[in-house]
């Protein structure tokens, strides 16, 4: 018989929302609400208590507030270049352009194709793999897919004489890796960026270096591991001919090539357009759009998809983030139910942010920023979500970084690092306990083998937090 605590599940983050925005309802009418003096910088010298606090009732109409009305004023809140609407429309049309690119099947065919390339040298297909799935947790937040990947490559890394969890390295911690180090992730770096209206995928150069840095180490780490652990190759059975076969013949074709060539083309378009154009949020979601009917028209004339088909993957791959803007809209709307995030106009959130201000006032602005990076690394034990974390934390972060003297861009760093490192191994996270069901791995054993690789990590991490804050990062 399982034990209570076996049986315990991490409730759907909309559920933990919900009673987060239940609890902020209750506290916010006995908490005094606070303002910024406007014409002179925000400062704790600048706070002023407003004259009556914030009342709330279940349901309101004009500019009363209500807790009903939480989830409606969230999603409509800001502007179509900023969070919420803006956001939300971003990352539902980059998820439907991505719907359609995964539906061509050329970047699976890709990766293939990188198989059988480097499959009669081991160490520099392992290499070229987490180089691979880290680009992709980069480019657009890999995570999920790690695990049909993993199912995949495990009969080959068997094969080849090596354990498990070194697909589990390759894949799901490669993913995790770029997805931290990212600089134009649509549903991590810019979605927080949007929220703490920081120019969107600004920073990007500092982030490039920090991205080459980290996934060489998980690189190294990766190939001492599986050398150190190598073991005579064992006999192929059915399966692993059957996989063997299907790296051997997966051919491209030019329609893939396009589409590839595609992908690359618009990610230098998209660079081009934020580093010398000025491309906020409407301009880079068009280059999206731009790329998904450039994959579709590819698509469709090498009968890959039809019309029907190509609409329909934009789809489902749009729909497949509306957890994540259901998210979003909750996290605004508490965000509404404390007062907003207006620092010139009473709020409870300005409150919290002066009383959080004064503790660390006395802080070097160092030791602030790695304070803000161990408050998002423990918030994964709870929330795994890097959008569900943006949207619920970048708020708070990005005030309190205003207050203890640390650039915005510096709270998004530490939000990045401290979201996808920790994911790494939390016993909590849904994605990395089907990962490691996959391959076979216990958690413990698991944890065992990666502690040492995630502790250096957060010292790097630590580091680069450090260093973003002496450098004056913006």
């Amino acid at each position: 018989m399982s034990s209570p605590a076996s049986r315990f599940k991490v409730p759907n983050t909309l559920i933990i929302l919900l009673f987060i925005a239940l609890f902020v309802a209750l506290l916010v009418p006995w908490v005094p609400a606070g303002y910024f003096e406007k014409g002179v910088a925000i400062s704790l010298d600048s706070y002023r208590v407003a004259e009556h606090n914030i009342h709330i009732a279940w349901f309101a109409s004009g500019k009363e507030v209500g807790l009903f009305n939480a989830p409606f004023e969230g999603m409509t809140s800001g502007s179509r270049t900023g969070s919420a609407i803006g956001v939300i429309a971003f990352i539902l049309l980059v998820g439907g352009a991505f719907g359609v690119i995964n539906a061509s099947g050329a970047v699976d065919r890709g990766l293939l194709r990188l198989i059988a390339m480097t499959g009669d040298h081991p160490r520099l297909l392992l290499g070229s793999l987490f180089a691979a799935f880290a680009a992709g947790g980069a480019v657009f937040g890999m995570g999920e897919e790690t695990i049909a990947f993993l199912a995949l490559l495990l009969p080959l890394i068997r094969r080849m004489g090596y354990p498990p969890e070194v697909g589990v390295m390759m894949t799901y911690v490669a993913s995790q890796i770029g997805f931290g180090t990212s600089w134009m992730n649509p549903f991590g770096v810019a979605l927080a960026q949007g929220i703490a209206n920081v120019p969107l995928l600004s920073g990007a150069p500092l982030r490039m270096v920090m991205f080459v840095i980290f996934v060489s180490t998980g690189i190294v780490f990766t190939l001492w591991y599986a050398e150190r652990h190598r073991q005579l190759p064992q006999p192929t059975d059915g399966e692993d001919s059957a996989s063997s076969s299907a790296v051997k013949h997966a051919a491209m074709t030019m329609a893939d090539r396009l589409i590839l060539a595609g992908i690359v083309a618009t990610i230098v378009w998209i660079v081009w357009g934020v580093v010398a154009a000025g491309y906020f949020i409407p301009e880079i979601a068009t280059q999206f759009v731009t790329l998904c009917l450039y994959t579709a028209l590819i698509s469709i004339l090498a009968k890959r998809l039809s019309a029907d088909g190509a609409a329909e993957a934009f789809i489902n791959g749009a729909q497949q983030l509306m957890p994540a803007v259901l998210v979003i809209s909750m996290a605004k709307g508490i965000e509404y139910l404390l007062g907003g995030s207006n620092p010139h106009a009473p709020s409870v959130l300005n409150t919290f942010l002066h009383s959080m201000g004064t503790m660390l006032e006395t802080w070097p602005p160092i030791l602030a920023a790695q304070g803000m990076l161990a408050v998002q690394t423990a918030f994964t034990f709870v929330i795994h979500s890097g959008s569900a974390q943006a949207a619920i934390n970048m708020p708070l972060m990005a005030g309190l970084s205003d207050l203890v003297g640390v650039t915005r861009q510096t709270a998004v760093l530490a939000y990045q690092l401290g979201n996808a490192m920790a994911n790494m191994s939390v016993p909590t996270g849904a994605i990395l306990m089907a990962t490691l069901g996959v391959a076979g791995v216990p958690w413990t054993r698991w944890f065992g083998i990666i502690w040492r690789f995630q502790l250096l990590i957060l010292l790097m991490s630590m580091g680069m937090v450090a260093f973003a804050v002496v450098y004056g990062y913006n």
